[in-house]
């Protein structure tokens, strides 16, 4: 990335950020799909804090076992503690690591992004998790600590499993509600349930703000579809909703880009045109005052199909944005992101559109 890097340097002059670092990542065959969603990781800025201040406090013990948490802390501060503003680096280490946890990331298939960055989420807080609960079951832990954190474990209502509460939790963690209204005796059950990310229907020439409407839509079940009401004690018509009870930090849509086609008995890419707002106002929530969010992440797929193609990703860094593709990286106009909101026709020359989105919440 000699000289890329050199350009976008001479791009930025001297509005460079401070202490800021754009690096590019090398691709082992077919780690776009990784690739993309560390560059997404790293420009979520209050992850990336987290996880430089996890390498900073584990980083000398002699009896500390590798895993993923430990190999993404040591990518992430080896690319802030670079002596260069721009470059390349080589993930090699987590790339291996993540073939190691993980077959379906081992071949040189294409995989998906998505897939990738639940199953990395998800890992990290397994970590987490263990290591909070073998701190304190340690001897040195007072009995008295031990009694305090102890609900934190328990059942919360509607069944919901209250997590230990690591800063992968509070910073992507959201909670949905699922209401269900029997129609005979108007009895509402609620049933509350965590999400790292939201996986949206899309539609033609539609909007991020109208998929999460339908996300929202009130629904019948009726017929074979009918519910149980504990009240009724029998099956009964009801209507069916999931709301937002309390919006993530870290507001992650997941675009369903790809759906499984009956007549053709294969997995479609849609190509829909669906546009993602710069800022955006959260409406399907239980609180009444909307919650405010600012994009600063996409991840593209790049391609026709869901079998093949690439992932790069967009990245908006101190009010700049950059398109980063494996070991390039480059400056581009804020107006060039809705040249990935997809295509207007169904056969279009563009195949490069919005997969996963990245918003950060700016509500005080």
């Amino acid at each position: 990335m000699g000289a890329a890097g050199s350009r976008l340097e001479k791009a930025l002059g001297d509005q460079f950020p401070e202490g800021e670092r754009y690096f590019g990542l090398e691709n082992f065959g077919n780690t776009c799909y990784c690739n993309s969603v560390l560059q997404a990781l790293y420009f979520c800025v209050p992850f990336r804090e987290k996880l430089l201040e996890y390498y900073e406090k584990n980083k000398n013990p002699a009896d500390a076992e590798e895993n993923l948490l430990t190999c993404l802390a040591d990518l992430f501060t080896q690319i802030s503690s670079q002596k260069k503003k721009t470059g390349v680096i080589s993930p090699k280490r987590f790339v291996q690591r993540v073939r190691k946890e993980n077959e379906l990331f081992r071949g040189y298939m294409h995989q998906d992004a998505h897939e990738f960055l639940n199953f990395l989420l998800n890992e990290l807080v397994d970590i987490l998790e263990k290591e909070s609960s073998a701190a304190k079951n340690h001897p040195e832990n007072s009995s008295s600590e031990k009694i305090a954190n102890g609900p934190m474990n328990g059942q919360a209502n509607g069944g919901l499993k209250e997590p230990l509460g690591t800063w992968v939790h509070k910073n992507f963690q959201g909670i949905l509600t699922n209401e269900t209204k029997c129609l005979r005796c108007e009895t509402v059950t609620a049933r509350d349930e965590t999400f790292f990310d939201l996986s949206v229907d899309i539609e033609q020439n539609s909007s991020i703000t109208s998929c999460l409407k339908n996300f929202s839509s009130t629904e019948t079940l009726n017929a074979e579809d009918k519910f149980f009401c504990d009240k009724c004690c029998s099956l009964q018509e009801a209507q069916k909703r999931m709301k937002i009870k309390k919006p993530p930090h870290i507001l992650v849509i997941h675009l369903k880009r790809f759906k499984y086609i009956e007549q053709l008995g294969r997995n479609k890419k849609l190509s829909y045109r669906v546009v993602f707002p710069l800022e955006l106002k959260l409406m399907n929530t239980l609180e009444d005052a909307d919650s405010e969010y600012s994009l600063f992440s996409v991840v593209v797929h790049v391609g026709t199909g869901p079998n093949h193609g690439h992932y790069v990703c967009l990245v908006k860094s101190h009010n700049h944005w950059l398109f980063f593709d494996d070991e390039n990286v480059e400056m581009i106009d804020e107006s060039a992101v809705q040249t990935f909101f997809g295509s207007a026709q169904e056969y279009s020359s563009n195949s490069e559109h919005g997969y996963i989105l990245f918003y950060e919440s700016i509500t005080s």
